[in-house]
């Protein structure tokens, strides 16, 4: 018998147990280990199973790791800490609610990634917005994150699929969040949201954040919720319990120098040079560390609205006085904590930070922007090769897994997720990772039609998009999950379908976006929209036409040819082992081809009560569309451009057929997604 089988068949035998079969856990006051026994028991109920006999409890070993023995009909989940025996019970939970509780054994388990997250551009009020305010699913979201409901219902799913951190991002968040005793007038009461009309603050977008909130968005504001400020305290201070309670640590994230909410009292502005400014956020991120104790750490942005001039506070001298000095401030009244602070690298560089900020006292890490804003596009990012080699494990650096790609449908192809998770930097360089949208709120879903739950409350947009977050989640906490495994679960979900068409439905959906924004690249923040092919009415092409297609740029380092590139190498002659346009066209149609053969084999096999079934055909269903018509538009960009070259009169008319064409795949795309969203 090894040591671990020795010492867990000690804690076995230190449970008393009842006559009956039950979930045991110890020790009996633990939060994590209270939850996975009720995920448990929760499940049996649910399958209408018997409660299986478990055992959960801890040993020391590596966190968030744990080992699943069984011994007949008797299971235990032993954790290295509370978290990995929380996550053993989870999947228990997990595998009665798939039908495979019978066949699980012996397993260890182990996170390939330590600590994997969520990005949340959070909507605290119209006058301390996020970047991505000035779009309705924020602001219809704006009561939800004062509602402790939400955050349970969101941190519970987080734990179930694995996500240990959260990342609460704002471009200045202290008024709505923190009382400052220099400063006591900034703090502010209730929560408002606006009730203007947000199509002017869109059309006057700008990339740097000094248009998500404009005076007339003040005028006439709704007041969402009454709470004073101490109210809001203790609000997100039981918020952050929660999440402690699920093994998810918790980070502010900023956007600099940005003062919404102050209203310009004491002086303070977006100044630089302005010694009250610098003062006044010293004091914030002093108090904010000081009032949370829960809190993990804070994400800081060398911009988007830091004005460097000729004199002026240099960024990072200013970032070091402020936030720097802020949390050495309060770690002087707590000096046995540890608290993060994570630098991001967007608009500054390695060298200025670290000469600068060599004497933060605790974990200081880099973030960057590793799929710019589309993690659906490659599985092997390049980017971050320019700054990898710069690297060490003493300072490790985060990924921004930006979601910018998919606001409404459904996805799930775990051999892409896998691939991408595995060609994340090893651990001696990767601290972590969060993934998230601009420009939409992974709050509650404000943008399907049939989104309202049997309570009258409307789902999050979790539920909606299930799959997805399970995937992103379960691989890379571990990444060995084969695709059997999401078979099964997707099948347990939906068992009036065949389990191996709903998933290959699944799957072939799943690539169209990512192969169509390989080939038509817009890098970052609205300049490419694939679900709607747009980009900024008036910040950048708007509607991509053909002409965007037959002149447009693929993804840097994927190995796939533009329209001009792919010319000009089949003139010269050259050898082409890049994807070529017309195997992009390919590989689009016949994912469509595929997924709309299979929905339609589906849709009789599915029981008419499950609603969720329907919609996510219906999702499939639109994503074909979509692939049709990407497919037969840059057919017609192709011979646009030959016809541009060559003035032959047959390639202007091929491309016009394409054209025609593809307006009827957008019809038929618009009419299923019109069916579900609102547009």
């Amino acid at each position: 018998m090894n040591y671990f089988t020795l010492i867990s068949s000690l804690i076995l035998l230190a449970f008393v147990r009842p006559a009956h079969a039950s979930v045991s856990f110890d020790p009996a006051d633990s939060p994590p280990l209270r939850f996975a026994a009720a995920e448990i028991e929760r499940a049996a109920k649910d399958t209408k199973q018997p409660v299986p006999d478990v055992t959960i409890s801890m040993m020391t070993g590596a966190p968030q790791s744990y080992r699943i023995e069984r011994n007949g009909a008797q299971m235990r989940v032993i954790g290295g800490d509370t978290i990995g025996a929380m996550y053993g019970g989870l999947d228990i939970a997990e595998a009665i609610r798939m039908g495979t509780l019978d066949s699980l054994q012996d397993s260890d388990h182990t996170p390939h990634i330590e600590r994997r997250g969520i990005k949340f551009n959070i909507p605290l009020d119209v006058r301390t917005p996020s970047y991505s305010d000035n779009c309705t699913s924020a602001q219809a979201n704006i009561p939800e994150m004062w509602s402790l409901d939400f955050w349970h219902e969101l941190l519970d799913r987080m734990a179930r699929d694995r996500f240990n951190v959260l990342t609460l991002w704002s471009l200045h968040p202290f008024p709505s969040i923190v009382k400052v005793p220099e400063y006591p007038k900034v703090a502010l009461d209730d929560v408002w949201r606006t009730t203007a009309d947000l199509v002017k603050p869109f059309n006057s977008f700008t990339t740097i954040g000094t248009s998500v909130l404009q005076p007339w968005m003040l005028e006439n504001p709704e007041i969402v919720k009454r709470i004073t400020i101490d109210e809001k305290i203790a609000f997100w201070r039981e918020v952050m319990d929660c999440a402690h309670d699920r093994g998810i640590e918790v980070y502010w994230f900023t956007w600099n120098v940005f003062t919404n909410g102050t209203g310009g009292q004491y002086g303070i502005t977006d100044d630089l040079d302005n010694a009250t400014t610098r003062d006044y956020f010293r004091a914030s991120v002093r108090e904010t560390v000081l009032t949370y104790s829960r809190l993990a750490g804070i994400g800081i942005t060398a911009g988007e609205n830091m004005k460097e001039s000729s004199g002026a506070t240099g960024k990072e001298e200013w970032l070091w006085a402020t936030y720097g000095e802020g949390i050495r401030d309060a770690l002087k009244a707590q000096p046995d904590r540890q608290f993060r602070l994570i630098h991001r690298l967007h608009q500054t560089g390695l060298s200025p930070i670290l000469k600068q900020w060599n004497a933060y006292p605790g974990p200081f890490e880099f973030s960057y922007k590793y799929a710019v804003a589309h993690m659906y596009a490659s599985k092997a990012p390049t980017f971050i090769k320019e700054v990898l080699p710069e690297i060490t494990p003493k300072h490790r650096t985060w990924l921004t897994v930006r979601n910018d790609d998919l606001y409404s449908f459904r996805w799930g192809d775990p051999e892409f997720a896998r691939e991408f998770i595995n060609n994340m930097p090893g651990p001696d360089k990767l601290a972590g990772f969060y993934m998230g949208p601009d420009g939409y709120i992974w709050g509650r879903d404000f943008l399907s039609r049939d989104a309202v739950d049997t309570d009258g409350r409307r789902q999050l947009v979790w539920d909606r998009q299930w799959f997805s977050f399970n995937l992103w989640g379960r691989l890379s906490y571990e990444p060995t999950l084969p695709d059997a495994h999401f078979q099964r679960l997707l099948g347990a979900r939906h068992p009036s379908v065949a389990s191996d068409k709903l998933f290959a439905a699944s799957q072939a959906s799943s690539r169209i976006i990512p192969q169509v924004t390989r080939f038509n690249w817009g890098s970052i923040d609205v300049h490419w929209y694939p679900e709607a092919n747009l980009s900024h009415p008036t910040q950048y092409k708007g509607f991509y036409t053909v002409r965007h297609f037959m002149e447009g740029k693929t993804m840097p380092g994927e190995n796939v040819l533009s329209i001009s590139e792919w010319r000009e190498k089949r003139s010269a002659g050259k050898t082409i082992t890049a994807q070529t346009p017309p195997e992009v066209v390919t590989a689009l149609e016949s994912d469509a081809n595929t997924t709309l053969k299979l929905v339609e084999e589906l849709r009789p096999q599915a029981d008419t009560s499950d609603k969720e079934l329907a919609l996510t055909l219906g999702d499939y269903e639109a994503q074909a569309w979509l692939g049709r018509y990407y497919a037969a538009k840059i057919r017609a960009a192709i011979e646009l451009a030959e016809f541009n070259a060559s003035a032959i009169a047959a390639a202007q008319t091929s491309a016009l057929k394409h054209l025609e064409a593809a307006l009827g795949h957008w019809r038929q795309y618009a009419a299923a997604y019109d069916r579900q969203y609102a547009s």
